[in-house]
């Protein structure tokens, strides 16, 4: 979800905003890794009801946001900015990052699994060196697809787009009966 929030803004946004809203969706992935690798699990484990709220409502959350991109009509690609005043967009698309990393239960429950495994298995200043990667990572990774996207969108056109989010959306509607599908099988 993170990566289609970066690549839609870049497609549609001007150069500067794009880099501003990588930037926010990296400092929210960093700080998800870091609680992921230094003890969400731990809360998971200890709260079971909160493993159970995140798959039936972080099902719902995916299954909603896979359903609008599936029916959604044509993308814009290159639309500029809107009449509303930049600060307005700009806390809109920190909501956004934030709702897309924190809310998203597939980065709690994947970042949790796996970050949560390697703390483990990485002790002292080995942890620290990895989680360091980590972080290292997104930055290079959500600043080179903005660049990249930047660098493309001018051979991509709406229909292109359009169809590059219907393959995300069923994407997302598929993780989203896998988490419904952990509630019910941990309900009954």
């Amino acid at each position: 979800m993170q990566n289609l929030y970066v690549i839609n803004t870049a497609l549609e946004q001007p150069k500067r905003r794009a880099y501003l809203i990588a930037a926010v969706v990296i400092f929210f992935d960093i700080s998800l890794s870091l609680a992921c690798f230094f003890g969400v699990g731990k809360l998971l484990d200890t709260v079971p009801i909160l493993k159970l709220l995140l798959w039936l409502i972080g099902g719902g959350f995916v299954a909603v946001l896979g359903v609008q991109l599936i029916l959604a009509k044509e993308t814009p690609v290159n639309t500029e900015t809107s009449a509303e005043p930049a600060i307005f967009r700009y806390r809109k698309a920190i909501v956004a990052a934030f709702a897309i990393a924190w809310l998203n239960p597939q980065a709690i429950l994947d970042g949790t699994l796996l970050l949560g495994a390697f703390r483990a298995s990485l002790p002292g200043i080995h942890g620290d060196l990895f989680v360091g990667g980590v972080g290292l990572s997104s930055i290079i990774w959500f600043t080179g697809l903005t660049t990249i996207v930047l660098l493309l969108k001018s051979q991509l056109n709406a229909k292109v787009l359009t169809w590059i989010n219907r393959v995300c959306g069923v994407v997302m509607l598929g993780y989203a009966v896998k988490l419904l599908g952990q509630f019910v099988g941990s309900v009954l």
